[in-house]
């Protein structure tokens, strides 16, 4: 019996994101044939920690970071990618040449959403998020998940969320596999509280 369901995986998540702008030469690999699309010279980093809870067919924490790429249609590559389940750790990289690793993921719920990572070997990242004042807006959405397993494999990821302002506060171990965010800001912070995700084919 596998240790994961079979693609597409229904999963209902809390998402708290942010995204941050930070030179080419600064990011972490991408795979073969991939380009980072810039923007003002900048590249695009999105961050999250993401809560997985049922009714979704897993429930787990995930910590990620990953590179919005050039494509014919909204992309991203994801470079680092933490989760405390053997089994998305297994699926991720069976299905979709995610790189997924194992890490002790901490979440604190409450009007302050706070989080921690770490390996056995060292801390990774921590964060706070506050919400600001808005009306949550269900928005649905599409992209793609484009990873590197004989060439560039390209998974379809449907969303939809209730993207709300927030504001937080990262901290990076800058000798870690994020170290290349440390003492950085940035440009935006999101909660997407009860996202509906259905990833993969």
């Amino acid at each position: 019996m596998s240790l994961y369901p079979p693609q597409p995986w229904a999963l209902t998540a809390d998402a708290r994101v942010s995204i941050w702008r930070v030179p080419p030469s600064e990011l972490p690999a991408l795979p073969e044939g991939a380009s980072p699309l810039l923007v003002a010279g900048r590249a695009s980093v999105f961050t999250a920690w993401i809560d997985y809870t049922p009714p979704g067919q897993l429930a787990y924490h995930e910590l990620l970071a990953a590179v919005s790429i050039k494509a014919r249609r909204v992309s991203c590559s994801i470079t680092e990618i933490w989760v405390d389940s053997e089994a998305s750790l297994a699926g991720g990289r069976e299905l979709w040449a995610i790189p997924k690793d194992l890490a002790t993921l901490d979440f604190t719920g409450g009007r302050t959403f706070q989080a921690t990572a770490a390996t056995a070997d060292d801390w990774i990242a921590t964060a706070a998020f506050k919400p600001r004042p808005a009306l949550p807006l269900r928005v649905p959405t599409t992209f793609e998940v484009v990873q590197e397993r004989d060439g560039l494999l390209r998974t379809p990821v449907g969303a939809k969320i209730r993207p709300r302002p927030a504001s937080a506060d990262w901290s990076f171990n800058p000798d870690g596999p994020l170290g290349y965010l440390a003492g950085r800001r940035p440009v935006t912070s999101l909660e997407l509280p009860k996202s509906e995700l259905r990833f993969g084919a």
